[in-house]
């Protein structure tokens, strides 16, 4: 897949909010500061589509990103969406706010009509956390479909990286028979990349053939 443009579209307070559900949309969440708007813009061969903070908690509304693309070795244009959404981790905030975000992640995965797949961001620098566990268990439940996403392994050596994936995986093992696909990615050294852009132009082709809608 071959990316030609990239633009911020609008950001929502709830899903009846959003864009007409008339293309593939493919959303991003994970724990605050796991590196979600770093890993969009290397998508997205952008430098600030996205915009990254040092504040954990920045996102905080459903952020649309209309995304243009062209199959491999075609010049047919294919519009679809990224969406960036608050982490699940939550920042600093009152209780009441975060009972709204939690509502507002749950109604947009559950009831988004045009919503693809979901990129479950982790952060491959550490062993399992129990948040995230719960968040892909509820996606489970949920019946969404999903991949998971090791963020920052070039923040740590290789070892640590594999191991901390492997016992992510095992843990998973106890709820789930079958392990969603994982693709562990670096910002810095741009690795995972081709292979979520191919993931998403492997789904787009299904929409499009109308298998997905």
């Amino acid at each position: 897949m071959v990316i030609r443009s990239s633009q911020y579209i609008i950001s929502s307070p709830e899903y009846t909010k959003c864009p007409e559900p008339d293309r593939p949309e493919y959303a991003f969440i994970g724990r605050s500061n796991v590196g979600k708007s770093s890993l969009i813009n290397m998508i997205t061969n952008s430098t600030k589509l996205a915009k990254t903070s040092a504040s954990p908690g920045k996102t905080q509304l459903i952020n649309h990103f209309g995304i243009e693309s062209s199959p491999t070795n075609k010049a047919e244009i294919i519009h679809w969406y990224i969406v960036d959404l608050p982490g699940y981790g939550f920042a600093k905030v009152s209780q009441s706010q975060r009972e709204k975000w939690k509502k507002m992640i749950a109604d947009y995965l559950r009831k988004r009509k045009n919503l693809v797949h979901v990129f479950v961001l982790i952060d491959s620098r550490h062993s399992p956390q129990q948040l995230d566990l719960d968040f892909v268990n509820q996606l489970g439940e949920w019946q969404i479909p999903f991949s998971l996403v090791f963020t920052k392994s070039d923040k740590e050596n290789q070892r640590t990286v594999n191991t901390n994936v492997k016992s992510f995986l095992n843990a998973l093992r106890d709820t789930w028979q079958f392990l969603p696909q994982q693709i562990i990615t670096s910002t810095i050294k741009r690795t995972g990349r081709e292979k979520i852009l191919q993931l998403i132009e492997e789904m787009n082709t299904e929409w499009l053939s109308g298998e997905g809608e």
